[in-house]
């Protein structure tokens, strides 16, 4: 509730500025990851800090009017006018802007913000004040992107060149404004004017924002109090490369690379209210799992997996439970559904309220994708006695043959290890990029689901002594729109703990989704 009334209020706010010759305060919510204990992990922290507005300046980073990449050009097209809108707030409220396109300083030499950055008294500066600032390996480690290439995420990618002219129109320079892509400039003005606090918005994160000798490295060296606006900036990253995540999952690793090593970073709400900025192709996938056993502590294992392994490739996180107790059919959460563009099953035995079978049902008929572990195949089939009399909730019997299409029908002895390997004509199956079969076993017993569907594609089976070979995982399309489905029937705690069986289960995902899957040397955890 504070939060929206924050929203609501705060365009009005920004009216209320320096009156009568007293400065303004800006109010910034910022965001940062310290080292908890050892280094090893990092802890968000999110503080309400409080500037001068007559002590801030703002530095607008490479909004170029053309870039050589064309993704990169129509990104920072798509920006401009919410930045547009910051600098105009910025503005009324006395902050000084820096406009700071590189390489284009003959385009503005004539104009008065030119001059006014170029005469500001030299002030006593460290040696290397002009330097561009190279990654610093001892205090920030790898960039957790591979941008070697140059960053460019077009098919073909674009050839390298250097076409800006000057800073992209749509960005209005003030009166009042500076231009400057001097270090020594940008630092001469800073300490003319008092200037303690620095925002940086622009282009690019991994490059630029960080390394211009008037950017993030070179400011917190000066002693600058520093912010990055997180979601007017972006990064050249390659979503072909190194980690293999979106291009605006890159541009999150990044941020956060930045929170760990160098400095908080805020939203352009501060400045305008609403929300953050989001570009037009930002679809994160909205991932939603329904989760009520009592056997395999899924409710634990799937959420670590979904936190490790998912989030940080920028997926959407939504959990349907209900209780441990098998006569627990008070699904918290289940309108969630609604939005999903895949939903994950790891239930057993549970009826489920009549109106969220309705949504199950619709998210198949739509052609959205499912993936069911290990006791899906069971999921909402209970004991008829236990629902008798309860018109509210709703069976689904039919679900494992349906729509995973599966053939379970119990299974072998509990304490026999099966063996797993690849299905006949699967070993080259993009779904087992990266799974190691060597050594590939399971405790869990083993699910009798021979023989399979013709429509389900086995991908791996699973072998005891003295029984017959069984299909473990499987994918298939299914219904009448042809959603995407894959089912596994492993899925016990040891399984878990198994980099083999969290790929298998990362893969089933991303295949299903209908999105690439990485190569084998892909983390399975954020780098």
């Amino acid at each position: 509730m504070k939060d929206l009334l924050r929203r609501a209020i705060l365009p009005l706010a920004l009216n209320l500025i320096s009156v009568a010759g007293r400065p303004d305060t800006l109010e910034l919510h910022t965001r940062i990851r310290e080292p908890a204990e050892g280094g090893a992990q990092f802890h968000l922290i999110e503080r309400t800090v409080q500037w001068d507005a007559t002590k801030t300046a703002i530095i607008v980073c490479d909004m170029w009017d053309r870039h050589w990449c064309r993704g990169a050009t129509a990104r920072v097209a798509e920006m401009a006018p919410r930045m547009n809108s910051v600098l105009e707030a910025a503005r009324r409220r006395g902050i000084l802007i820096i406009h700071a396109p590189s390489g284009t300083m003959a385009f503005y030499a004539d104009s008065p913000q030119r001059k006014r950055a170029q005469q500001a008294p030299e002030a006593p500066a460290p040696d290397g004040i002009g330097n561009w600032h190279s990654l610093d390996s001892g205090k920030e480690g790898p960039l957790p992107i591979d941008d070697s290439d140059g960053g460019c995420d077009d098919t073909p990618q674009c050839s390298q060149g250097s076409p800006w002219r000057r800073q992209i129109a749509a960005l209005e320079i003030g009166p009042d404004d500076c231009i400057s892509d001097s270090g020594r400039e940008v630092f001469n003005l800073l300490q003319d004017r008092g200037i303690a606090n620095v925002i940086i918005l622009g282009v690019h994160a991994n490059m630029c924002v960080l390394g211009r000798p008037f950017s993030i490295r070179a400011m917190v060296g000066l002693g600058k109090k520093v912010v990055l606006m997180r979601d007017l900036t972006d990064t050249m990253y390659n979503s072909r490369r190194r980690p293999w995540v979106s291009h605006f999952a890159g541009t999150d690793l990044i941020v956060e690379h930045i929170e760990k090593h160098w400095c908080p970073s805020i939203t352009s709400v501060d400045f305008l209210g609403g929300e953050p900025f989001q570009f037009r192709d930002d679809r994160r996938a909205r991932l939603v799992f329904i989760l009520a056993e009592n056997e395999y502590r899924t409710w634990e294992t799937i959420l670590a997996f979904a936190r490790q392994t998912l989030a940080w490739r920028g997926y959407r996180l939504d959990f349907v439970t209900a209780s441990q107790r098998t006569d627990d059919y008070d699904f918290k959460n289940y309108a969630a559904i609604a939005d999903a563009d895949l939903v994950l099953v790891s239930a057993r035995r549970r009826a489920v309220p009549v109106g969220m079978l309705t949504l199950l049902r619709r998210h198949l008929e739509s052609g959205k994708p499912f993936v069911g572990l290990r006791m899906a195949s069971h999921a909402f089939a209970p004991d008829a006695d236990r629902i008798r009399n309860r018109p509210e909730l709703a069976t689904w019997a039919g679900f494992d043959a349906e729509v995973l299409g599966g053939n379970y029908h119990g299974h072998h002895p509990v304490g026999r290890v099966a063996r797993i390997e690849s299905a006949p004509n699967a070993a080259s199956n993009p779904l087992l990029t990266g799974v190691s079969l060597t050594g590939f076993q399971t405790p869990s017993s083993l699910y009798r689901n021979a023989p399979l569907p013709p429509a389900s594609e086995p991908l791996l089976l699973g072998t005891i002594p003295d029984a017959p070979t069984e299909p473990v995982a499987w994918s298939r399309l299914s219904g009448l729109r042809q959603s995407r489905v894959f089912y596994t029937s492993l899925g016990g705690p040891e399984d878990f703990q198994n980099a083999a069986f969290q790929r298998l289960l990362l893969n089933g995902i991303l295949w299903a989704l209908d999105q690439p899957i990485p190569p084998a040397e892909a983390p399975l955890e954020a780098p």
